[in-house]
């Protein structure tokens, strides 16, 4: 943090440090549509979430009725973990030097899923990139939806925090 601080106010011309953007939190999601006919899958996403995170993993469960998914109120459809403090900083580095690198034909990190208040987006094909997960053990490949919060009032500013924390972009232009 200490090295993106004066490259942020330099930028923008914040007149104090607490102005500059702070990333908050990194939430990550998992859904596991097939876990309602194997109940087992959601055990399984726990342990593989919580050893690529660090930190114990806890299922999602279902809000609604869904008749056409064959999905009752109450059952696990999905696991998440929301990261904070050291463990966040540790997962970013590991994303961005070790997991993303190992993404097939990877070009970069799209950078179209700004919500329009400072957060970010994107979606994982695939868990067994993170040097964590053992292939040989891995009951069924699924996605996940990494995002990052941060404290930015508008999506530039948190598009040039995030490009400072390393997030490999693919349009490498000036926002």
């Amino acid at each position: 943090m200490e090295e993106v601080v004066p490259v942020l106010t330099k930028k923008f011309g914040y007149k104090s440090v607490m102005q500059v953007p702070k990333l908050t939190k990194i939430a990550i999601n998992q859904g596991i549509g097939a876990a309602l006919a194997d109940k087992k899958l959601i055990d399984a996403g726990i342990n593989e979430m919580s050893n690529i995170t660090g930190q114990r993993a806890v299922p999602t469960i279902s809000r609604h009725d869904v008749s056409n998914f064959k999905l009752r109120k109450g059952n696990a459809i999905g696991v998440r973990v929301t990261l904070r403090g050291d463990k966040m900083y540790e997962f970013l580095d590991k994303l961005v030097a070790v997991a993303l690198p190992r993404v097939r034909d990877f070009k970069g990190i799209n950078d179209k899923g700004f919500d329009g208040h400072g957060n970010y987006t994107f979606g994982v094909p695939e868990q067994i990139i993170f040097p964590e997960i053992d292939i040989d053990k891995v009951m069924r490949i699924n996605g996940m939806d990494i995002t990052f919060v941060t404290s930015a009032k508008t999506d530039e500013e948190a598009f040039a925090l995030l490009k400072e924390f390393g997030l490999p972009f693919k349009n490498q232009k000036n926002k």
